[in-house]
């Protein structure tokens, strides 16, 4: 699904530069407070993230370029969505530097077995978010509606209201796990409760802005977890 407007070759510095900053995040954040190089969960965990994130990157190049020219958008223009980011963001923080520190520290014990299963849980909820980006392609970082947009009912959209956040939320949840720390879960869980109030907000937004929006909520009825909320 090309398009004569998107510049490729912009595009494609644009996913250079955030995959580095990405990486510098995690070296910075985790490397550092773990005070070794020799931090397996780190690696493995890396790996589980960034192996699926390329090729994801190389298939919406070439199928989809628009989709990731509007993830690369990061400035929110709600002021409701800036100041939930801004408050959540020590909370985002404290979820990696507490790894590391832990695996420096010898705070927590985690099994072999959990970390795995973690990793796992991490990949599978990075395919679903990716099952979820090919299904709605106006699936983007920041809250707006866009002109051309429409409301997608279709697949994971049929079952509740906001499955990306569905994927994301067992991502993070499983995050501290999968780098060995049972005391970063303490951070990670609150972060289920930024996504609650994000999907508040934003559905105001598409309730306003987004037609036939207020019609697939009717239909929709769960906005996270069926039978539950």
């Amino acid at each position: 699904m090309n398009s004569p407007s998107i510049d490729l070759k912009s595009l494609k510095k644009k996913i250079i530069v955030r995959v580095i900053v990405l990486i510098l995040f995690f070296c910075l954040f985790v490397l550092i407070p773990a005070g070794t190089f020799t931090y397996w969960h780190f690696y493995t965990y890396a790996a589980t993230c960034f192996i699926p994130m390329i090729f994801t990157l190389r298939y919406f190049l070439k199928h989809d370029p628009e989709f990731l020219e509007r993830r690369m958008k990061l400035k929110e223009q709600e002021r409701d969505q800036r100041r939930i980011i801004s408050s959540s963001l020590p909370i985002y923080v404290a979820s990696f530097i507490i790894p590391g520190m832990d695996f420096r520290f010898g705070w927590s014990s985690v099994p072999v077995e959990f970390v795995v299963l973690a990793d796992i849980l991490v990949f599978l909820s990075y395919i679903f978010i990716v099952r979820v980006f090919k299904e709605n392609r106006f699936a983007s970082r920041v809250i707006q509606v866009e002109q051309e947009q429409c409301v997608i009912s279709t697949g994971p959209y049929s079952i509740v209201r906001h499955p990306m956040y569905v994927g994301v939320i067992i991502m993070y949840l499983s995050t501290p796990i999968a780098l060995g720390s049972y005391w970063a879960l303490i951070p990670s869980v609150l972060m289920p409760v930024v996504m609650i109030f994000r999907i508040h907000n934003e559905e105001k937004v598409l309730r306003e802005h987004l037609t036939g929006y207020q019609e697939y909520c009717r239909n929709v009825r769960y906005r996270l977890i069926p039978y539950i909320w």
